[in-house]
């Protein structure tokens, strides 16, 4: 089974990050995103609003990194918390569990930034020279068949 959200929002609050009593951090943020579709002739736009968590280093490093108004991309899968309420009916909710978040616009600069990715997993040192390893392909090597190899060799 496939449980993916990719999202683009603003943030509609600053990140709080409380502590479960194993000390594992978990911080919780809203996250918007506006859609604007075509109606007839009309333009309309629409807000959707979500509750994201994050949990480990990703939630230490995101309320240190974050506030309301920042544009992100968040990569996540959804959960449902379910519960009692304490008038006896079942209640719940649907939310988002951050995995990475990367950052596209600072609040108070109109102008984008580079973009930083936050994610709760460690990137090897060696990465980047693995990176560029792998952009340095000959242009040959993207093409496998020469021009005019129409027929298939078998």
């Amino acid at each position: 089974m496939l449980n993916k959200v990719l999202l683009i929002g603003n943030l509609t609050a600053d990140p709080v990050v409380r502590y479960l009593p194993s000390g594992t951090p978990v911080c919780e943020f809203g996250l918007a995103y506006n859609r604007r579709f075509k109606s007839g002739e009309e333009w309309k736009e629409e807000s959707h609003f979500f509750d994201v968590k994050a949990y480990g280093r990703l939630a230490e490093s995101l309320s240190e990194r974050l506030s309301k108004g920042y544009t992100v991309v968040l990569e996540g899968r959804l959960t449902q918390d379910r519960w009692v309420g304490q008038d006896g009916k079942n209640y719940s909710k649907v939310r988002i569990i951050a995995e990475a978040v990367r950052i596209i616009k600072k609040p108070r600069l109109e102008e984008e930034v580079e973009e930083e990715e936050i994610t709760g997993m460690e990137v090897p040192k060696d990465i980047d020279e693995e990176l560029k390893r792998l952009d340095e392909v000959k242009p040959e090597e993207e093409k496998p068949f020469k021009e005019g190899d129409d027929e298939v060799p078998f």
